[in-house]
């Protein structure tokens, strides 16, 4: 069994590239995972965005201007 773990003196190289291998297929397992988490992160704020700049318009909108009235009955009378 020592000699499968030593591996004819090629030890060193033979586990660091299986350790490698290892890190690499976690990578590309997890890489994904995260940009997942990061896309609907950013898709969030920007509905969010979306959401309070269409709320601004239409209460700006919503808003009725000055009518003759109004700036009649402010201005002084002659």
């Amino acid at each position: 069994m020592a000699a499968f773990w030593h591996m004819g003196g090629y030890a060193p190289y033979v586990w660091s590239a299986y350790a490698v291998f290892f890190v690499v297929l976690l990578a590309d397992y997890l890489a994904p995972v995260f940009r997942r988490r990061r896309v609907l992160r950013e898709l969030h704020a920007r509905m969010q965005r979306q959401k309070s700049r269409d709320a601004r318009k239409a209460a700006l909108h919503a808003t009725p201007p000055d009518s003759e009235t109004d700036r009649t009955s402010t201005s002084p009378s002659p």
